[in-house]
């Protein structure tokens, strides 16, 4: 059975940091690209980071224009896990953020359509105050 547990979210003071993980099992991890969209109150659900396929330790990634400089995604194949770091948070940073998994990802592109995703997670919520 598949599962995509996330982690991390909360409530945090704008300019602060949060790290979002996303446990991934029963998959394969290393050969699925993986995604972390978000979704705020009122608007539709959208990309936030994306990472290729990775067979070592490299793997390409892709960011929306407001979080680049400021969330880092990143992936440890060993732990099965997909990571989102998150700095110098904005107030429309708030959403409930998910993670995603599209099975047989290629090793060299991301995906930003969340029409390319087989798994999705729960959600965590992440809410920044002014």
């Amino acid at each position: 059975q598949v599962q995509l547990v996330e982690s991390g979210g909360g409530l945090v003071q704008a300019g602060g940091s949060l790290r979002l993980a996303c446990t991934s099992s029963g998959r394969t991890f290393r050969t699925d690209a993986m995604g972390w969209f978000r979704q705020a109150p009122g608007k539709e659900r959208e990309i936030v980071a994306a990472v290729s396929a990775s067979a070592h330790s490299t793997y390409y990634t892709y960011y929306t224009d407001s979080v680049k400089g400021r969330f880092t995604i990143s992936r440890d194949n060993a732990k099965n896990t997909l990571y989102l770091q998150m700095n110098s948070l904005k107030p429309e940073d708030t959403a409930v953020y998910y993670c995603a998994a599209k099975g047989s990802g290629s090793y060299y592109s991301t995906y930003e359509f969340q029409g390319s995703y087989d798994y999705w997670g729960q959600g965590t919520q992440v809410t920044v105050s002014s």
